[in-house]
């Protein structure tokens, strides 16, 4: 491998990742995050648009993550305001600080400890609640949670966070001794689609979701009084309300705006209407708004983000998801083989230390990608950074490995004969065994590249944005061309992958050579 095929090799990566790099957000901006559910994104649209036509640049990062993700997020300054329910706060947020009843003064004072602040209600309380369809309820005489009791064969499916909160699943069948020892865990939305197709019999609900009347459900009675009341609110850090005073007042002017039915009304829009949840929000402040301030924040023109508009519009979000995409995959992987190429190296030349880390890249592989995401947050915070640093350590150990094997695959005696010659080692290294494992080397960064691909699309998850942000928004959404609108490029950005490095391959090793 001459030198210039060695630049070349090194240059490719190089360009991709500042050629699609992701951008560095202004440091100086409002930035908003929601949970990953509609009514969560449609608040965090009203708070982004308010505190627009306040003066501040608000970003608003839909669908960031899960309670715990947006709270410790909010805490470590990654983001600067985001909607919650203050049943969360009291139940799973402030451990055991708060009083089960109590008010929002109370819960403002132990939020101020914290270096944050909350709204008042904004007028509405979206409690956790157990819900059926009416046919199936009024067939086995079921109104109530208690009347659960008398049917163990009953098929539960919670929502994933709902089966882990001491407000869901666990504290819900302590406190009514439900028979029923299982229950599936699965994403919020698809198990309303669990409830329409018979594959479950009850599941649990938001007291404000559409799909309450979409899909003919009965609400059971909490009689009990197991769930305590989940007014919603806006968290913020007052730091942030250091720096843009105003555009935090008029996020607290919003408390009380929001009443129950406008709350149903704005989730039905979106989500049985398919109508984007920006121009949702935007709708509703134009309705709700008098005088400047009002005017200015329905007149902004709502980010769509990944839904509404015609073919140009999509076309531009295919080309910023791609562009999101490429970044992380280009970037983890140029970093993985400055790291792993050398580290093959060492391994095929010292066996007992190679067993050591072959083994260790191993482990790495083992861990769920997920997980790895969540791992990387406390340390590198939300965004690209993270899901990066996740896809570069999910890069070594193809390339490690192959280019171990590449190495160890060279015959002794072609090293045997190079000494003869008097060669020194780096010399045996750089031009001859390196060209002679050139192929299986490439191999390893061309399985590596073809996998970053597909799980970049977790990324979104943590607000990396790519290929996963409508494909994660569609399934939220039940929007099967959003879906594809996310699938289909990602798996053609997979395969033009695959062809890039199928040329580099035909390019740079010589045909006795290739595999």
């Amino acid at each position: 491998m001459n030198a210039r095929a060695r630049a070349g090799l090194v240059a490719a990566p190089v360009a991709l990742a500042l050629g699609f790099a992701p951008a560095a957000h202004a440091a100086d901006e409002l930035r908003v995050a929601s949970k990953p559910f509609t009514e969560s994104v449609i608040l965090g649209e009203i708070a982004a648009l308010t505190a627009s036509a306040a003066g501040a640049p608000a970003r608003h990062q839909r669908a960031l993550g899960g309670t715990r993700l947006c709270w410790n997020a909010l805490r470590a300054g990654e983001i600067d305001a985001y909607p919650e329910y203050t049943g969360t706060l009291i139940q799973e947020l402030l451990g055991g600080a708060a009083a089960p009843g109590a008010d929002i003064t109370a819960l403002r004072a132990i939020l101020r400890a914290r270096g944050l602040g909350a709204t008042d209600s904004l007028g509405f309380d979206n409690t956790y609640a157990i819900g059926m369809r009416a046919g199936v309820a009024a067939r086995d005489g079921v109104a109530t949670i208690s009347d659960l009791r008398r049917h163990p064969a009953l098929r539960f499916g919670f929502s994933n966070e709902f089966m882990s909160r001491r407000d869901g699943w666990p504290g819900l069948a302590a406190r009514y001794g439900l028979p029923q020892t299982t229950a599936r865990g699965l994403d919020h939305d698809l198990a309303y689609r669990g409830l329409a197709d018979g594959s479950l019999d009850a599941t649990d609900l938001y007291s404000t979701d559409a799909e309450i009347r979409r899909y003919d459900l009965r609400v059971l009675a909490d009689d009990l009084r197991f769930f305590p009341r989940y007014e919603a609110v806006l968290l913020y850090r007052l730091d942030a309300e250091a720096r843009w005073p105003a555009a935090v007042a008029a996020l607290r002017q919003l408390g009380g705006r929001i009443d129950a039915a406008a709350m149903i009304a704005m989730n039905a829009r979106a989500k049985l209407d398919k109508i984007p949840e920006s121009t949702v929000a935007a709708a509703f402040l134009a309705a709700s708004t008098s005088g400047s301030d009002g005017a200015a924040a329905a007149g902004r023109a709502p980010d769509d983000g990944d839904r509404g508009g015609g073919a140009a519009a999509r076309a531009r979000r295919i080309g910023l998801r791609a562009r999101e995409h490429l970044g992380l995959v280009a970037v983890s992987l140029l970093a993985a083989i400055l790291l792993a190429v050398p580290l093959g190296i060492v391994a095929a030349r010292r066996p007992r230390l190679g067993q050591a880390v072959l083994a260790a890249v191993g482990v790495v592989q083992t861990i769920p990608s997920l997980a790895l995401l969540v791992f990387m947050i406390p340390l590198l915070g939300i965004g690209s950074l993270p899901a990066t640093a996740a896809l570069f350590l999910y890069s070594l150990l193809p390339i490690v490995r192959n280019t171990h094997a590449g190495l160890r695959a060279i015959a002794p005696s072609v090293r045997d004969t190079a000494q003869a010659l008097g060669l020194p080692p780096a010399a045996i290294l750089w031009r001859i065994e390196l060209p002679l494992a050139l192929g299986t080397i490439l191999a390893g960064i061309k399985s590596a590249a073809v996998i970053n691909v597909g799980t970049a699309t977790l990324g979104a998850l943590i607000g990396a944005g790519g290929f996963g942000q409508p494909i994660f928004t569609g399934i939220r959404l039940d929007d099967l061309p959003l879906i594809l609108e996310g699938a289909l490029p990602a798996s053609a950005l997979a395969l033009a992958v695959q062809g890039v490095f199928d040329v580099v391959d035909r390019l740079a090793v010589p045909r006795g050579l290739r595999l």
